[in-house]
């Protein structure tokens, strides 16, 4: 999104299309800064390149932008036709995905990765722009506001799982914080997600094992659950899409994080002191604080529901009693 919005700014008379997924199109309707949203259907598997190879087949590009350094993204900005194709250096391109581009950034460390989009931006001469920006309707924005009317406090916001499971924080622990935020902060829990079979699951254990069960508004559509996000006053997640999309909406956000790195994948720019570390161990054991891509299976784990308890009063203290 901030690469979007700084490409208009520099380029108010260029005709943009984005390439995205249907779930998140969906979630990029209304923008004034795109021309056009091209879908890609990956759900379709192998066929999802062929269909995309004909609906493309007649259009020509001057520029293509290959943000994804993956076999996907590789093999889309393959199928768009353009004199210049813009990726990342070799180094960082994975699945051979630099193949299929002719022109690249500068090799660079590894950085968080806003940091690493916005080196296309430095590349390109373009200045960067920090800007998150959903475009709701009117109606949408009544639904939402009535949705939080439902509630008699703050409403806190938990997302309980990932679709990778090895991203996902315990149930106990969860519960043990909902017991906490419900009964002595105040806060009104309620878990939104999916509906998928995993996190319906999730909801009925996490109901049967706290003193109070949170509500549960699961499923919906993406802009629904980004509206609930946008409405709620703190939301609670691990590495996931949900947390990403609370961030960007400016709703405090508490991350949990063990499998993947922070410093790599965590929020950017803001609400960075209401992490929960756990990839490195104790300060200074695992080296310099540098980005790392590396995942650390298990370390979700050790992650105490007294240190989440701890973030979330902050979070109360710095942004909701301000």
């Amino acid at each position: 999104m901030p690469i979007v919005a700084s490409l208009r700014r520099a380029w108010p008379d260029a005709h943009i299309t984005w390439v995205l997924q249907p779930g998140p199109a969906a979630l990029m309707t209304g923008r004034p800064d795109i021309d056009r949203l091209l879908l890609f259907h990956r759900r379709l598997g192998a066929r999802a390149y062929s269909r995309f190879r004909r609906e493309v087949a007649r259009e020509t590009f001057d520029l293509v932008i290959c943000l994804q350094p993956n076999f996907k993204g590789g093999m889309v900005t393959r199928l768009l036709r353009a004199p210049e194709r813009l990726g990342h250096d070799r180094a960082r391109a994975r699945d051979l995905s630099w193949l299929a581009t002719n022109r690249r950034i500068p090799p660079a460390p590894v950085a968080h990765i806003q940091d690493e989009l916005f080196e296309f931006l430095d590349h390109l001469g373009v200045p960067r722009r920090l800007e998150w920006r959903f475009h709701f309707t009117g109606e949408e924005r009544r639904i939402s506001a009535r949705w939080r009317e439902g509630f008699a406090g703050p409403v806190l916001a938990i997302v309980p799982r990932s679709s990778n499971p090895r991203r996902n924080w315990t149930l106990e622990g969860t519960a043990r914080v909902i017991d906490v935020a419900a009964g002595d902060l105040g806060l009104q829990p309620v878990l939104l997600g999916g509906d998928s079979e995993e996190e319906l699951r999730a909801a009925h254990r996490l109901e049967a094992l706290c003193g109070v069960p949170p509500r549960v508004a699961l499923g919906g559509t993406l802009r629904e659950l980004a509206g609930r996000l946008s409405a709620s006053d703190l939301v609670l997640a691990p590495d996931t899409g949900p947390l990403h999309m609370a961030v960007a909406l400016g709703t405090p956000t508490i991350g949990l994080y063990g499998y993947t790195d922070p410093e790599r994948s965590g929020p950017y720019g803001r609400f960075t002191d209401l992490t929960v570390d756990r990839f490195r161990g104790p300060a200074g054991s695992d080296g310099e604080r540098r980005p790392s891509r590396a995942t650390r299976p298990g370390r979700m784990r050790r992650i105490r529901a007294e240190e989440v308890v701890v973030k979330l009063e902050r979070a109360i203290r710095s942004y909701l009693n301000t």
